[in-house]
Formats: C-alpha cells, structure tokens, sequence
C-alpha cells in the first residue's frame, strides 16, 4: 500500500523536528514540559506542514498515553464521547491523549463537550489550529491550555528535510541523485515553509525521474515544475491573508522599498490584487498622507489602472504605487488628529455649534453676517481670527503640524499670517 514520504520519514523523536527550536531546543519550555512528562493541555499554532501532529505523536510516545485523532471539520460530539466511553479501560491505563486537528472548525457548543474531561485530567487535549487561537478557540478552552506557536519553517531547515529526503530515496531505490545547482535550494524556498509540499515535491522529482546508468538527475526547470505556487498561502479566511497585507503595510510605512515590492509579489501570486489594491490606497492616505498630499490621488490612478489593465500588466502600476509610497516622506499626523476627534466625539464631548456657524436657511450671506459670522475671502490672506470649536472645547488641540517639509511648510505659513492677524 503507498504511504506518502513524509509519512515514512516523520520524526521519532524531538531532535529529528526541524525549525521548532524556540520551543523544542534544549531548554526550551515545551521541550522541558515533554521531557517531564507533566503534559498540560495545549494548543498549537501554526502554519500547516510545520510539525504540529508529528510533536503530538512524539509526546504520547515518550508519555506512553494511548492516543487518539480527531480532525474538528469531520468530527462531531459523538466521537469525542465514543473516547470518553474508553477512560479507565484496558484501552487507556494511563488515560487518553487526545490530538485535535483544526479545533477552530468546532463550535461551541462542541468545544465545551471537552472541558469536563481534560479538568479532571482523563483526557489531555493537544488541540491545533493554523488560525490564531485567540480569535477561533473559546475562552473556556483556551483558560485551560497553554499556548504554544509553531513558527513558518526556514528555507535553510527545509533544505535539510530535502536533503534527507533525498538521501532515503536513494537508498531506496538504489539510485545516485545528480541535483542540479540549487534546484534542492530552490524547492526549499518554494514549498512556502512547509516541510510535507517539500517533500512531496521531492517524491513527485524521483517517481518521475529517468534513470541512466543508475544516475537520476534533479533539473532546476524540473524543480520549479512540480512546486509552482506552492509557498503562495494568502487565504482569505486565513491569519497568512492578513500578515501579508500587514507585512506590506508596514514595509512601506517603515520606508523599505525591497520588503514592500516582496509582499506585494506575494499577494499578487497568490491571486489576491484587489485585496493589494485596496490596502495600498490605505497606506497612501495613512501612512504617507499630509507629508506628500498628491501621493492619494496617484495611488488611486495606479491602482485603477491596475483594475482595468489586469494581471500580468497590472503590477507594473501597482509596483510603482508601493516603492513610490516606500520612498516618500511620512505623515500620519491627519488621521491622527481625526481619532483624537472621534475619541472626544465617543466621550459625549461636543457642545453647541458657535451661532455664526450656523445654517441659516437662507441663501443670502448677509444673513449669516448679521450671526456675526466674518467670511474670510473678505479679510487680507483669506483669514481672520474667529472661534469655530464648540464653547466647550475652545482651546482643545487636536493637529499637530508633521515634521515633513510639507507640513512645516504649512505651519510657517499659517505662522505667519495668523501672527499678523
């Protein structure tokens, strides 16, 4: 019966899980909990591929508990209590490890059906989820479990899985591999950090190989073939789709040029260009904003061209859109000042408006002059001084001029003609 690579050469023991060392190397809290054989209830997250089941198969090893697996999107109430029905039987002297993939597919209702059990310590729940426990998993649960997060693998730790891989499979089927330079390097960089596409990869590379003179050689091009797209994880109802247009706002606030065209790379392969779109017209307006005004309507051009040219053609604007916004000057001084607004706004703090900014329901101004309202396109500069904030808030200072050379350049100005005034 075919059983998949990664199954046959999945970890025995902690040593053999590669990428995990904040929390599996020497000294590390989970690595200790293991060792002890004091197993809590814990949850593991992560990205899939990155060893979550195969550590919870080691520890009910290394505990000697009787393990069970469940997958939350099959499974239902009943088959937890077809579990419980085996506590302190001969099936279980030692009580239950129970391994539940993907705990965020259940509800609540289910969720809760568990908490009896692992209180009293009968069943010691392992649960995973690739989505942030925080969100997905109830409070009850998570109140009783320790947390631990499985972080995406390096490409430098997957290249070791391949090269193991390999190995075996040479061995196995009596073959000398020939790879062609960085074509290994190149599946350990694509498979997007997690070790199963990896090796699958690897698999699909020997099955189709042809062998001469007992040499089975690895192409790049091959390498790329059986790889494509496979590190483009962007979900829309996954944590990875919101890292990404995280990690490319915040390369282009933080003014990285190279790190924002890398997202964005990222969300286009990953066929996510309206969601690209979307976040760069936020950044412009929030992130550069008042230090280089004209930068809104610019994005907004790149980003309708975009719509309309498509992909391929559609990065080349959108491309210019994220290094320009990388290498602007920054302000968020305007949206700064309109949360400290809706901040006193939230708090019942507003006031009557001042009579002379009222609407008088009259089309003729002079109405508006007998409130007392001064129009300012009669007074020099287009200015005169005159209390606009309700009575309650006069005085209250809710913008602050950026120290962009735009914004001071506005300050002096207003400096200036408000001092003559």
């Amino acid at each position: 019966m075919y059983q998949p690579l990664a199954d046959i050469l999945r970890p025995t023991t902690l040593d053999e899980v590669y990428g995990q060392e904040h929390i599996l190397g020497k000294g590390a809290v989970l690595r200790r909990l293991i060792d002890s054989g004091n197993i809590p209830n814990m949850i593991f997250y992560g990205p899939s591929g990155t060893g979550k089941t195969t550590v919870a198969n080691i520890i009910a090893k290394q505990t000697n508990r009787t393990l069970f697996t469940l997958n939350a999107t099959t499974a239902s109430t009943a088959d937890i209590k077809n579990i419980v029905a085996q506590l302190d039987t001969f099936m279980a002297p030692n009580g239950v490890l129970l391994y539940l993939d993907e705990i965020q597919s259940f509800n609540k209702k289910q969720q809760q059906s568990l908490l009896e059990h692992i209180e009293n310590g009968k069943i010691t729940l392992i649960a995973s989820t690739t989505e942030n426990p925080y969100f997905y998993v109830f409070n009850a649960i998570l109140s009783r479990s320790t947390v631990f997060e499985f972080k995406q693998i390096s490409s430098q730790a997957a290249l070791q899985a391949i090269q193991r891989a390999v190995k075996y499979l040479q061995e196995r089927n009596g073959v000398t591999a020939s790879a062609e330079e960085g074509a290994l390097e190149y599946i350990a960089g694509a498979c997007g950090g997690d070790i199963r596409k990896a090796l699958n990869a690897v698999e699909v590379l020997f099955s189709a190989g042809v062998v001469t003179d007992g040499v089975m050689p690895i192409t790049l091009k091959d390498a790329k073939e059986v790889t494509q797209k496979s590190a483009m994880r962007a979900d829309r109802d996954g944590d990875n789709y919101y890292d990404l247009l995280s990690a490319l706002q915040k390369s282009i606030r933080g003014s990285d040029p190279d790190a924002a065209v890398h997202y964005l790379a990222r969300l286009l392969e990953a066929g996510q260009m309206q969601s690209a779109c979307r976040r760069l017209m936020v950044i412009a307006a929030e992130d550069v904003g008042l230090a280089y005004p004209l930068i809104i309507p610019i994005v907004k051009s790149c980003v309708d061209m975009a719509l309309m040219l498509g992909m391929p053609e559609a990065r080349i604007p959108l491309g210019d859109a994220a290094v320009l916004m990388a290498t602007s000057p920054k302000s968020n001084s305007g949206h700064i000042a309109l949360d400290s607004a809706l901040a006193d706004v939230k708090k019942g703090k507003s006031g009557d408006f001042p009579r002379h900014l009222q609407n008088v329901h009259a089309d003729s101004y002079t109405m508006e002059r007998e409130q007392g309202y001064l129009y300012p396109h009669d007074f020099p500069s287009h200015w005169v001084r005159q209390q606009y904030l309700p009575n309650e808030l006069v005085g209250t200072k809710y913008y602050e001029y950026g120290p962009n050379k735009v914004e001071q350049a506005a300050k002096a100005y207003w400096d200036a003609i408000k001092k003559e005034g």
